[in-house]
């Protein structure tokens, strides 16, 4: 076997290793996280029942529709607890390879990226989630009973809170893109219509097409574009 081939060969048998590992600890914690998945699903329907008291619980109207519901709940928390253990497995992959400074650069891009995904799930369900439903709530009367069904619920609030999550990540990219001359400084000014518009498209799609969650999530979009706007000129602007 050729030196290059050897040393592919290397390479192949380490991301194996470090896929099996990462592919593990998703299913412990998602295993462990089953065993929970009552008490998490009730932590999800907190602001359900914050913005209707009067609420008894919610409903499920397939036989199977309770598991599959835990299931997803069990998995999204599996590969949350996983996260750690997967990013140190990629870490370690890549690490070899990096010089000091692009080390330093990746790490950098991973904190910001990870706080930022963190503070829009923690916006969704803490800002958006309890007004949201405190609207969508309000329509049940006399003549209109609202009955939430199970998994209808959970991947609403699921879904929106992840597309939330990944929207916060535009000021950072904005800057990123600024910081490595990608684009001009004034670009995003320039584009600002049609990057509204295509903000408008990507909630459509993040939210699945849900005319209600499309625009909860396109108005902080729209204020997150001009804050990164903001950040560039503070930050790249001067210099």
């Amino acid at each position: 076997m050729s030196p290059l081939a050897s040393h592919f060969s290397l390479h192949l048998r380490e991301l194996r290793r470090r896929v099996f590992i990462a592919f593990a600890a998703v299913f412990l914690a998602a295993a462990v996280a089953y065993f929970f998945s009552r008490p998490l699903s009730q932590l999800f329907m907190v602001p359900l029942f914050a913005a209707a008291p009067d609420l008894t619980g919610l409903v499920y109207t397939n036989l199977t529709e309770a598991f599959i519901a835990y299931l997803k709940i069990s998995i999204l928390v599996g590969l949350i607890g996983a996260f750690p253990v997967i990013l140190y497995q990629a870490w370690m992959f890549v690490m070899p390879g990096l010089h000091k400074q692009e080390k330093k650069l990746v790490l950098t891009i991973v904190f910001w990226a990870t706080t930022l995904f963190i503070f829009g799930v923690c916006f969704a369900y803490f800002v958006v989630m309890p007004r949201a439903l405190m609207f969508l709530m309000s329509f049940s009367g006399e003549n209109l009973e609202a009955l939430p069904k199970l998994d209808s619920y959970l991947t609403f609030i699921v879904r929106t809170s992840l597309a939330f999550g990944l929207s916060f990540e535009i000021p950072f990219l904005m800057v990123a893109a600024g910081k490595m001359n990608l684009v001009a400084q004034d670009y995003f000014i320039r584009q600002r219509v049609y990057f509204y518009l295509a903000i408008l498209v990507l909630s459509f799609l993040l939210t699945a097409g849900d005319l209600f969650s499309a625009m909860l999530l396109a108005i902080p979009l729209f204020g997150l574009y001009e804050l990164g706007i903001a950040v560039m000129k503070i930050f790249l602007w001067r210099k």
